[in-house]
């Protein structure tokens, strides 16, 4: 492989720096490096990341291939600065065996544009009533660690604790979907004043605080690890907040559309912002914003939920929950806690690289960016400003809430292990 040298760059938002990448190798880092026969970067002014890594991605496949594939999905990563994703289990069939989580692995490596970690189902066929085949999906050549009836809740309290003392042996995490089925029976958006007014099926916030209460005591009694999938309440974070003052072992995620958007864009009865959780109120994305900045929510993580246009161009009650996020959530990331101060670009590189590849136990992703370290790496030009255009997504997909949105920062190269996945903006 060539070398490529990446030449003044603001190694996570820092002084610049070169950086020279040999074969699937970081190289050296340092001032006014050289190699010769070297492809070289200018890059002055722009952010240098380690890979992003995105805990919570759907890619459809096997079963809803019309939605999105492994290699649409892992082109829309690349494309959004992502060196690796995990892949939720909630696929036809679903991931609930070795088999099927070796499958989605196997097309990750042949997809070539990033890293596809399965994540193993629960509970067989997602239906919360038998554990799944934790440990065959452990040890299968997938090496599944973290496991997610996502779309689903494991609403069953001694299902959930039998999951926790399982994955303990091996040191497995299970994510939960934090949805009390009961109480958003006919749920279409956050219970409120807005639901209210329209006369839509409310979703209260205590469906969500409830489990994750529940959860995090039962993490503590078995002595297991929870990560607590896309919270988006404020009460969320702060029962989140008291376990980790208590020393549970419990790690939650917000999204990009958690940390911009409100329930008052329903108003528009444009399916598109229909999502599960809902979007909630300004005082809950304010308190979400403050838990990321200050470690209480520890990553940011996509939920890509991509659907075909069919069942997102209907009326609201009719179409399905979901929002593709891979290409688009950096640059959320960026408006939302970079440019109001609440994170750093080290701090964005903790939460989007460093901490999920430490949640989901994924060697050779959310390392430093040091000589030696696998060259699995993202380059931003943050002053760029563009308006979202779902046409030019990589996605197969186009459900996103931000089409005409003026968002800021663009991904200009990604390399995964030395190889550019994106050059100049375009897929490789």
């Amino acid at each position: 492989m060539s070398k490529i040298l990446i030449r003044g760059a603001k190694v996570l938002g820092g002084e610049a720096q070169d950086v020279l990448i040999d074969g699937e190798t970081i190289a050296e880092v340092g001032q006014d490096l050289s190699a010769e026969g070297a492809t070289v970067i200018e890059a002055a002014g722009q952010v240098l990341l380690p890979g992003l890594v995105d805990l919570h991605t759907h890619l459809r496949e096997p079963g809803r291939e019309d939605s999105e594939t492994v290699l649409t999905g892992t082109r829309a990563a690349a494309s959004g600065g992502y060196t690796a994703v995990f892949a939720m289990a909630n696929t036809f069939p679903v991931a609930d065996t070795a088999g099927v989580v070796e499958q989605v692995w196997r097309l990750g490596k042949e997809s070539g544009y990033c890293d596809v970690q399965p994540i193993g189902a629960v509970t067989v066929g997602l239906e919360g009533k038998q554990l799944s085949e934790l440990g065959a999906m452990h040890e299968s050549a997938a090496r599944v660690t973290v496991f997610s009836d996502d779309g689903k809740c494991v609403d069953d309290a001694v299902i959930m604790r039998r999951a926790l003392e399982y994955v303990k042996a091996f040191g497995g995490v299970v994510a939960q979907h934090a949805q009390e089925p009961r109480l958003t029976e006919g749920a279409q958006m956050n219970e409120g004043v807005v639901s209210a007014e329209l006369g839509l099926g409310g979703w209260p916030a205590v469906a969500e605080e409830s489990i994750i209460a529940r959860d995090v005591l039962l993490a503590e009694h078995v002595g297991s690890r929870v990560h607590i999938c896309h919270l988006s309440t404020a009460g969320s974070v702060e029962i989140v907040r008291w376990a980790k003052s208590r020393g549970i072992d419990v790690t939650a995620e917000v999204t990009p559309h958690h940390l911009l958007l409100t329930d008052e864009l329903v108003r528009s009865y444009n399916a598109v912002y229909k999502v599960n959780p809902p979007l909630r109120t300004e005082r809950d994305v304010m308190a979400l914003r403050e838990a990321l900045a200050d470690g209480t929510i520890d990553i940011v993580a996509t939920d890509h939920a991509p659907h075909p246009h069919e069942d997102k161009d209907c009326e609201w009650a009719s179409a399905a929950m979901g929002m593709v996020g891979l290409e688009t959530a950096l640059s959320v990331v960026q408006q939302t806690m970079v440019e109001t101060g609440l994170l750093d670009w080290a701090g964005v590189a903790e939460r989007m690289s460093f901490a999920p590849a430490r949640i989901g136990s994924l060697e050779n992703h959310g390392r430093p960016v040091s000589a030696g370290e696998p060259a699995n790496l993202t380059l931003v030009d943050t002053s760029y400003r563009g308006v979202v255009d779902p046409a030019h997504f990589a996605s197969r997909s186009r459900n996103t809430p931000y089409e005409g949105r003026e968002l800021p920062g663009r991904v200009t190269h990604t390399f995964l292990r030395g190889r550019a996945t994106v050059v100049d903006g375009k897929l490789a």
